[in-house]
C-alpha cells in the first residue's frame, strides 16, 4: 500500500514537471526573441571571433619607394612584393609615399635609397621604414614583420654567397601620428565610439521599450500630439546626454590622457553628432520592432555594440578579416566614426578621409530617420 501512495507520488511529480516543460517549451517557441538569444546570438559570436576576427596583421598595404632601380634594391622590394604580410606599392619618391600615408592608403613606408648598393658593398646599408602609429599594437607588427622580410632578404644573400661586408642592413624606424607609440592614443578615440553607441542607441531603444511595456505610448498615441512631435521629444534628451557624454569624453582624452588632438573641434563636433543621430534612430528602428525592454536591450547590443567593438576597426585589423566580413563592416556607421575620429585626433583635417567617412554618417542618418518615421506611423495606425 505504502508502495502504491509512493509511485503516485512520483508518477504525479513527473506529470507537473512535463507539463510545464511542455508549457515553457511552447513558449519559447512562440517567443522568436527567446530563440534569436539562445540560438542566434551565440552562432553569431562563434562564427565572428573563429572567422571574421584575427590579431593577425595580413595583407599590410605599404609603399616600397624604390629611388634607384638595382640589382640589390629590386631584390629587396621583391621580399615585400612577394610576401603575403604586405600589398606592396612600388613607387619612385618619397613625397608621393607619403602623401599616400597621410591620405590613409598606406599603413607603412619602406624607403630604399639611391645609395643602397653602394653602402651594400660598404657595409653601411640601410632601410628607412615608416609607420603609422595611430594603432600602437598593430604599429609594432608591421614593424617587426617589416624587420624580418629585410633579415630573410639578408640570409638569402648570405646563402646565396653575396654576404654584406659590414653585416646585416641596418633598420632605421619612424612612427607618424603617434611617436610615443601610446596604445592609449589609439584606444581613447575608439572609446569615444562605444560610448557614443550606448549612450544613443541603447538607451534609446531602452526608454522607448519601457514606455511601450507600461502603455503609456498607447496614451500619448490618443492625444493630438503629431509623430514627429512624438520623436524628438524622445530623442532630444538623449542627444543632449550623448553631447554631454562627448565633451567628458574630449576632456578626459586631451587633460588625463593626453591624448594630442591635431584636427578641428567644430569638425569633431559636426561628425560627432551625425554619429550620434544615428545611433539615436537606431534606438528608435528597434524600440519600434521589440516593446519589450530585455528583448530591445539585447537587439541593441547585437546591432549597434558588438559591430561597434568588433567590426569597426577599433580592436582589430579589418584588411585581416575575409572579405565577406569586411564587406559587412561597409554597413556599419561606426565604422567611419572610428576612422573620423582616429583622423582628426592624430592626423588633423585630412579631408580625403573626413569626407567620404562624413558624407557616408550624413546619408545613413538621413536614411534612419525616414525609416524611424515610417515606423513609428505604422505604430500609430
Amino acid at each position: 500500500m505504502k508502495s502504491d501512495h509512493v509511485d503516485d507520488f512520483w508518477h504525479g511529480k513527473f506529470r507537473r514537471l512535463r507539463a510545464l516543460v511542455i508549457k515553457e517549451t511552447r513558449q519559447v517557441v512562440r517567443d522568436p526573441s527567446s530563440i534569436a538569444i539562445g540560438v542566434v546570438l551565440p552562432l553569431v559570436l562563434i562564427l565572428l571571433f573563429g572567422y571574421g576576427l584575427s590579431l593577425d596583421v595580413k595583407n599590410i598595404p605599404v609603399a616600397v619607394v624604390l629611388e634607384q632601380s638595382s640589382p640589390d634594391s629590386r631584390e629587396l622590394a621583391a621580399s615585400f612584393t612577394l610576401s603575403s604580410y604586405f600589398d606592396a606599392k612600388l613607387v619612385t619618391s618619397m613625397p608621393v609615399a607619403q602623401d599616400m600615408m597621410m591620405h590613409q592608403q598606406v599603413d607603412g613606408i619602406v624607403r630604399i635609397r639611391t645609395d643602397f648598393s653602394r653602402n651594400l658593398k660598404r657595409g653601411q646599408a640601410s632601410v628607412q621604414i615608416v609607420v603609422n602609429g595611430s594603432d600602437a599594437n598593430k604599429s609594432r607588427i608591421i614593424e617587426s614583420y617589416a624587420r624580418g622580410a629585410v633579415a630573410q632578404w639578408s640570409a638569402r644573400q648570405t646563402a646565396q654567397g653575396n654576404p654584406q661586408p659590414g653585416g646585416p642592413v641596418n633598420v632605421q624606424s619612424q612612427l607618424w601620428f603617434n611617436e610615443a607609440n601610446e596604445s592609449r592614443y589609439f584606444l581613447v578615440p575608439g572609446l569615444i565610439v562605444l560610448v557614443m553607441t550606448l549612450i544613443g542607441a541603447l538607451l534609446t531603444a531602452m526608454v522607448m521599450s519601457r514606455e511601450w511595456e507600461r502603455g503609456t505610448l498607447e496614451a500619448i498615441f490618443v492625444t493630438p500630439v503629431r509623430v514627429d512631435e512624438i520623436l524628438l521629444g524622445k530623442v532630444i534628451p538623449y542627444f543632449v546626454l550623448g553631447m554631454m557624454g562627448l565633451l567628458l569624453c574630449l576632456l578626459s582624452a586631451r587633460f588625463l590622457f593626453q591624448v594630442p588632438f591635431r584636427g578641428s573641434v567644430l569638425l569633431l563636433i559636426g561628425t560627432s553628432t551625425l554619429y550620434l543621430i544615428v545611433a539615436l534612430c537606431i534606438g528608435l528602428v528597434v524600440s519600434s520592432v521589440a516593446k519589450s525592454q530585455f528583448v530591445a536591450s539585447q537587439l541593441a547590443l547585437l546591432v549597434t555594440f558588438l559591430p561597434a567593438l568588433m567590426l569597426s576597426g577599433f580592436l582589430f585589423d579589418l584588411r585581416s578579416m575575409p572579405a565577406v566580413i569586411r564587406g559587412i563592416s561597409y554597413a556599419l556607421p561606426a565604422r567611419y566614426y572610428v576612422a573620423l575620429l582616429q583622423t582628426i585626433f592624430l592626423a588633423g583635417n585630412v579631408w580625403s578621409v573626413i569626407v567620404p567617412s562624413s558624407a557616408m554618417l550624413a546619408g545613413m542618418a538621413g536614411a534612419l530617420l525616414v525609416m524611424t518615421r515610417a515606423a513609428t506611423r505604422k505604430k500609430l495606425a
